[in-house]
C-alpha cells in the first residue's frame, strides 16, 4: 500500500520541524541537514568529510536531542578495540553469572569521529551492526533498536596514521557529504554567539522517537514508478560501464538511492519519486561509491564529476503528475 497525499503531507511538515531545530544549532547548513534527517529516516548512515570546526559533532548533538534520542561519542584511535565500540560480556562473581556491558553503539546517533584512525579489525565492528541494525557478541545477537544512525567523520588534511576504509564499508554509507564553513553571515551570527559553547544543548525534541520510525516505515511506502527505476539502474550502468572507474555502483547502491529519493520525496509533501530527487541525491549517495581508475584519478578525475557527467548523458524520464 502507498503513501497518501495527506500522509505525505504530514511527512514533510515534521520533516521541516526537524530540520528547523537543528538548524538552530547548525547555522546555515539547511542541505547537509537534510541529508543527514533523510539518512537517519532511510534507516542509513552518513559520512562526513570535513575540516575540524565545522560542526560535525554538533549536528549529530542537535539531530539527537530533535528526535528525543541519545547520543553517544566514538572517539576511534589506533588503540580503539572492537569491543570499546560494541560492548563486552565480563564475568559478575557475586553472582556467578556472565554480564553484558553495551558499548556505546548502543544509541540512537551514534558519532564515529574521525573513523579512519582505527585499524581495520575495529572499523570491521560497525560493519554488522551498520547493515543489520544488531551486534553479535560470543555468539549472542543483539539488536541495537530503532531509529539508529552511525555519523561518522574523517579529517581529509591528516592523513599520517589513518587506514583508509574498505569499499565494503563506504558502501554501507548512504551518504558521504561535508558541512563546509559557514557563510559571512552565519559566522557572524556563531561569533556573536559565542558565550554558549554547545548549542545543541538548547535544542528541545520537537518529535519523538516513535514517530521517527512511523516517518521511515511511511517513507518506505512511497511509490517509484517503473521508468525512475530504470533511471536509477541505468545510472548505475553507466558508473560501471565508464572508462575512468575500476568499481561502479553497486546493487546496494542503486537501493541506496531509491531509499534516499523516497524520504526526499516524502520531504517535500509528495507521495511519489520524480526523477529530480535522483538528480539531487545522486552527488552524496553514489560518488563516494566509485572506485576511480589509477589513470584517470592521476589525470584529475573525480568522482563527483563522473557522477555529475552521467547525470546529463543519461536522459532523464518524463513522469505524469499524477491526479
Amino acid at each position: 500500500m502507498s503513501i497518501t497525499r495527506e500522509e505525505a503531507q504530514w511527512f514533510a511538515q515534521a520533516f521541516g520541524q526537524i530540520v528547523s531545530s537543528v538548524s538552530q544549532a547548525v547555522l546555515g547548513k539547511e542541505y547537509v541537514v537534510r541529508l543527514a534527517v533523510s539518512a537517519l529516516l532511510a534507516e542509513g548512515h552518513i559520512l562526513l568529510e570535513d575540516a575540524p570546526g565545522t560542526g560535525k559533532t554538533m549536528l549529530a548533538r542537535s539531530l539527537a536531542a530533535s528526535v528525543e534520542g541519545q547520543e553517544k561519542r566514538i572517539q576511534f584511535t589506533p588503540d580503539l578495540l572492537p569491543t570499546d565500540v560494541t560492548g563486552v560480556t565480563v564475568y559478575d562473581q557475586s553472582r556467578g553469572v556472565f554480564e553484558f556491558k553495551p558499548g556505546p553503539i548502543f544509541a540512537t546517533i551514534v558519532l564515529a569521529d574521525e573513523i579512519n584512525r582505527a585499524s581495520p579489525k575495529t572499523q570491521s565492528a560497525l560493519l554488522e551492526v551498520m547493515e543489520e541494525g544488531q551486534v553479535t557478541v560470543d555468539g549472542v545477537t543483539r539488536p541495537v533498536g530503532r531509529p539508529f544512525m552511525v555519523l561518522a567523520t574523517q579529517n581529509p588534511i591528516e592523513q599520517a596514521g589513518t587506514y583508509r576504509l574498505p569499499e565494503a564499508q563506504l558502501d554501507r554509507f548512504l551518504m558521504k557529504t561535508s558541512i563546509g564553513y559557514p557563510d559571512r553571515a552565519s559566522t557572524v551570527e556563531i561569533l556573536s554567539g559565542a558565550a554558549v559553547k554547545n548549542r545543541a544543548a538548547a535544542i528541545s525534541s520537537v518529535i519523538t522517537t516513535d514517530a521517527v520510525c512511523q516517518m521511515a516505515d511511511m517513507a518506505a511506502k512511497v511509490h517509484v514508478p517503473d521508468a525512475v527505476l530504470d533511471y536509477v539502474s541505468w545510472i548505475a550502468e553507466e558508473t560501471r560501464a565508464t572508462s575512468e572507474t575500476r568499481i561502479g555502483v553497486s546493487v546496494r547502491g542503486a537501493l541506496a538511492m531509491t531509499r534516499a529519493a523516497k524520504v526526499w520525496a516524502a520531504s517535500q509533501g509528495r507521495e511519489y519519486v520524480l526523477p529530480e530527487d535522483i538528480q539531487e541525491l545522486a552527488g552524496p549517495v553514489l560518488s563516494h561509491r566509485l572506485v576511480l581508475d589509477p589513470e584517470a584519478e592521476f589525470a584529475g578525475a573525480t568522482a563527483s564529476q563522473i557522477v555529475g557527467r552521467i547525470l546529463t548523458e543519461v536522459p532523464a524520464p518524463k513522469i505524469g503528475m499524477p491526479s
